[in-house]
């Protein structure tokens, strides 16, 4: 690692041509809806599944916040290091190498985010035509959702975010009256939530506590791996970072209130699906918001539910095509991906080609019908890479150590991981220990994952080879 090549100030900071119109609420939309998908409203059950009792539930939902957060406060003093477009990608280009950086985007496209973005389209039409019960097939809705949204943040990224935000506020609206309705249902069954609790502490409940023993930890790990994944996102709103406007000021803040108000929204659904359905029954259902709203409303709560979930999976896609096409111009800038995705509509100014190939990969990939399996590797990629990402703050600070005092202090304040270095280490530990807890749980598809990973080294190679041959040229 060479801190030389790491300017915390303005070599690097030449504008890339996007336009600053994004501003504080925008930018928190894009952290919580980078969050929030459809998936808090089913793993509440695969949670249940693996740890018994309310306390615990409810405690892998914390701790899997408070990573939720150190990491909104490790990428809050990467953005205001290095406000650049492509977030993760230009920070892992800085502190280590092109081709680190490279392969994060190499896989960001083939695995990460496309994989994810397909397998959200499909549910998201699965819903709409169970709502809708229209004679067309989940494939071509999933099809046609990908590439409406795709072509609205082609018209520039006021237009994308104000999409986004919209959906954002919706998706928020659906998970308060989940909790709204399900905590109404509590205070007029004052007695059923008693008796929940006295058969909870019982033992009851289909379930027996357990005491404290390896297999309570193995069990805790297992629960924390959807609760750790349906908290992953908050670090695609620094693929923007050059489109927000004061982005040392704003992205920051917007980080870290974003995972806050996740949080928040988190523990207030989990807290109901458990008070309302008990354990055993929370396991016992794949679909718990569902199951809540059918118990305090009926049929009806079901159906406002399934319309919750359908615009939160819309909102998840919005954001994704909004964000995630910005690491592929970046790559396209530095000569590493193929030109034409490095181009900018000159009226609008977003990176239309990079916004249309991601498009065109997810839907390939939805149809394809393999979304499914592609998600299993999923999480060993992204949360490889989350840890990765997270040593950069060793570089930089060393950086701005050797630099003034001027800009040291643009990192104070929430663009500062408290407890560093032990709370950074501690965050990369718990990322890893995903990643190696997914390949022994999925060995096959985790070495399918690293298998696209590695099959990007020769493609660096080649892509660097031929950026040589044109600058001596």
């Amino acid at each position: 690692m060479k801190d030389s090549r790491i300017s915390i100030t303005n070599v690097r900071y030449a504008s890339s041509g996007l336009a600053a119109r994004l501003g504080l609420f925008d930018a928190t939309m894009i952290v919580m809806g980078g969050i929030i998908g459809s998936g808090i409203f089913i793993n509440p059950y695969v949670v249940a599944e693996e740890v018994h009792t309310p306390e615990l539930i409810l405690g892998a939902w914390v701790i899997g916040g408070i990573i939720a957060l150190g990491g909104a406060f490790i990428w809050a003093e990467l953005a205001a290091a290095m406000p650049r477009v492509g977030g993760q990608y230009a920070y892992l280009r800085e502190a280590y190498h092109p081709s680190v950086a490279f392969l994060y985007g190499w896989v960001l496209l083939l695995v990460i985010q496309t994989g994810g973005m397909a397998a959200v389209a499909v549910t998201f039409a699965k819903y709409f035509l169970e709502l809708t019960a229209l004679p067309l097939s989940a494939g071509l809705i999933a099809t046609l959702t990908l590439a409406i949204l795709t072509a609205i943040n082609c018209l520039g990224v006021r237009a994308g975010s104000s999409v986004q935000s919209t959906l954002m506020v919706l998706k928020i609206a659906a998970i308060v009256a989940l909790v709204f309705f399900g905590a109404e249902f509590l205070a007029r069954h004052v007695q059923f939530f008693r008796m929940a609790e006295n058969v909870a502490a019982s033992g009851g409940d289909h379930f027996v506590r357990r005491p404290v023993s390896f297999s309570l930890l193995t069990a805790m790990g297992a629960a924390l791996v959807p609760v750790l994944f349906s908290y992953g996102g908050w670090q695609t709103a620094n693929f923007v970072a050059e489109e927000v406007r004061e982005p040392r000021k704003n992205l920051p803040r917007a980080l870290v209130i974003g995972v806050i108000g996740v949080v928040l929204l988190y523990l207030s659904v989990n807290f109901v699906c458990v008070y309302v359905l008990g354990p055993a029954g929370l396991a016992g259902t794949m679909t718990p918001a569902s199951a809540v709203m059918r118990v305090a409303l009926g049929s009806k709560g079901a159906a406002l539910i399934a319309v919750g979930i359908t615009i939160s999976a819309l909102g998840f896609l919005s954001q994704s095509i909004l964000t995630a096409p910005r690491v592929y111009y970046a790559m396209a800038e530095d000569g590493l991906f193929f030109r034409l995705v490095g181009w900018l509509d000159p009226r609008r100014r977003v990176p239309v080609i990079a916004i249309a190939l991601q498009g065109v990969a997810a839907i390939i990939i939805a149809l394809s019908g393999r979304y499914d399996q592609i998600l299993s590797y999923v999480v060993s990629m992204d949360f490889l890479f989350f840890g990765l990402t997270a040593t950069c703050i060793f570089a930089f600070r060393r950086a701005a150590k050797s630099q003034s005092a001027g800009s040291a202090s643009q990192t104070s304040g929430l663009a500062r991981m408290p407890g560093h270095p032990v709370t950074t280490i501690l965050f990369v530990a718990a990322c890893w220990l995903v990643v190696i807890n997914t390949i022994f749980t999925y060995p096959r598809n985790t070495a399918v994952g690293f298998g696209i990973l590695f099959a990007g080294v020769p493609v660096y190679f080649l892509w660097s080879r031929k950026l040589k041959r044109s600058r001596i040229a």
